[in-house]
């Protein structure tokens, strides 16, 4: 593990395959007006040259929004310093809630899903939506993201 811990994460993270590297782009998949994130950056990766920080269930993300509301997608052009930076996206936390890649279980038995998603999150871990839609596992709790609430349809 790193030196640095897991961003405020309380309890032991079990080792979880990691399917999305940075440039992926994803669903959103809560009710915040938000249709696809793009990953920038992974909390607590320290990395290694030339491999790119990945991300897996229960990860805490940096991420921007591609399609979705305008206030969201947040471009603010300033041009004066249009030749330096053209466009300033705002930039959001999320939490992975579902992966293509499989994630073998303590058990033995192999869980994966149909697309990727995420869920938008404050500074403080807590969701911005108030519903998370379709499945989403159990195994989000158990990686300290107790503040998520717990929906209808969770997978054990």
């Amino acid at each position: 593990m790193s030196k640095r811990g897991r961003g405020g994460a309380s309890g032991a993270k079990f080792r979880v395959t990691l399917g999305l590297p940075v440039g992926a782009v994803i669903n959103c998949a809560d009710n915040t007006g938000a249709k696809n994130l793009f990953v920038i950056a992974v909390y607590g990766i320290r990395g290694r040259l030339n491999r790119l920080p990945s991300a897996g269930v229960g990860d805490m993300i940096v991420c921007s929004c591609k399609k979705g509301k305008p206030e969201l997608r947040k471009r603010v052009i300033d041009f004066a310093l249009l030749s330096l930076m053209p466009s300033i996206i705002s930039v959001l936390q999320a939490v992975v809630v579902r992966q293509r890649k499989q994630i073998r279980r303590k058990d033995g038995t192999f869980i994966y899903f149909e697309d990727n998603a995420a869920v938008i999150v404050n500074n403080k871990g807590e969701m911005k939506g108030s519903a998370i839609t379709d499945l989403w596992p159990r195994n989000v709790l158990i990686c300290g993201r107790e503040l998520l609430p717990t929906p209808v349809p969770l997978l054990k």
